[in-house]
């Protein structure tokens, strides 16, 4: 809850210096004039940034179930599945979180951590993880996923998408407005005309791609965190080298789109790829301190 306080928090305070910057800058007094009104503005795109990202948070854990087919399990169904529902609680004690659920679902190796909350999360291992993997390099993966929920990383990575969504939203219609003036100068009309629509959408675009590849870096930085906390809850960095070399030479299983970031390796082009290569994953685990 502290961290949805704080992701709130840190929204409204990007809304609170982007009407300040306007207001310095004299910005706000040109859009007045020209028939926007920029509390409106910082309004729509504090709720449009934040409540999308809010919204896909606290969805997250039914819908990677649904999306991905995870069947829940709690160690009762078996000895093999009493053994990954047992390495979960260790790495959750130890890491000082609420246990969470543990689930596996059918596919080529992958894994993934996901929930709004640190104390009741989803851990969730793929059939293809399990079968090509030995159990140590299995127990890596989790003590990686465990370490993504102990950073915080789900509303880490929720918080920084509200940003720049909330920034994108907000710059493209005030350069729309700025652009569609200039075009429209000297004309009698009320409301925005043609110039608007058109620049706020090829800005919406070209600012959300730019916007994925700031998202994307955060997130690399975040699985090269998350192999070391998976190390420190393994007390060995080898397991986790071993396992990182073992995907190497697999081919991971798709993820469902709002769960790439959360997996084991996914991403095309290292500049919108949210998790980093293999290789320097190994590097900065073998360097590491």
């Amino acid at each position: 809850m502290k961290r949805i306080f704080l992701f709130l928090a840190t929204n409204l305070a990007v809304v609170v210096v982007l009407g300040v910057v306007a207001s310095l800058l004299g910005v706000n007094r040109y859009l007045t004039a020209n028939g926007l009104n920029l509390g409106m503005l910082l309004g729509f795109a504090f709720v449009i940034g934040f409540g999308g990202a809010i919204i896909s948070l606290l969805l997250s854990k039914p819908l990677a179930k649904w999306t991905s087919g995870v069947q829940v399990i709690t160690g009762d169904e078996g000895p093999d599945q009493r053994w990954i529902v047992e390495t979960v609680r260790r790495f959750a004690d130890k890491a000082g979180i609420g246990m969470p659920e543990v689930g596996v679902f059918q596919g080529e190796p992958n894994a993934f951590a996901t929930g709004a909350f640190k104390n009741s999360a989803l851990v969730a291992v793929s059939t293809g993880l399990l079968q090509g993997m030995t159990r140590e390099e299995v127990e890596a993966v989790i003590g990686h996923e465990v370490a993504h929920i102990a950073n915080g990383d789900m509303v880490t990575m929720t918080l920084i998408q509200g940003v720049m969504n909330t920034f994108v939203v907000f710059a493209s219609r005030v350069i729309g407005y700025v652009v569609d003036g200039w075009l429209s100068r000297g004309e009698q009309r009320n409301g925005p005309g043609i110039g608007y629509f058109i620049t706020t959408i090829v800005l919406d675009i070209v600012f959300g791609f730019l916007a994925a590849i700031i998202v994307a870096w955060f997130s690399r930085q975040r699985e090269f965190r998350a192999d070391r906390g998976s190390a420190q809850l393994m007390g060995n960095r080898q397991p986790m080298i071993h396992a990182l070399a073992r995907l190497g030479g697999m081919v991971p299983g798709e993820l469902p789109r709002g769960l790439q970031s959360m997996g084991i390796t996914s991403g095309v082009g290292k500049l919108f790829s949210t998790h980093p290569p293999i290789e320097e994953r190994i590097a900065a685990l073998q360097n590491a301190g």
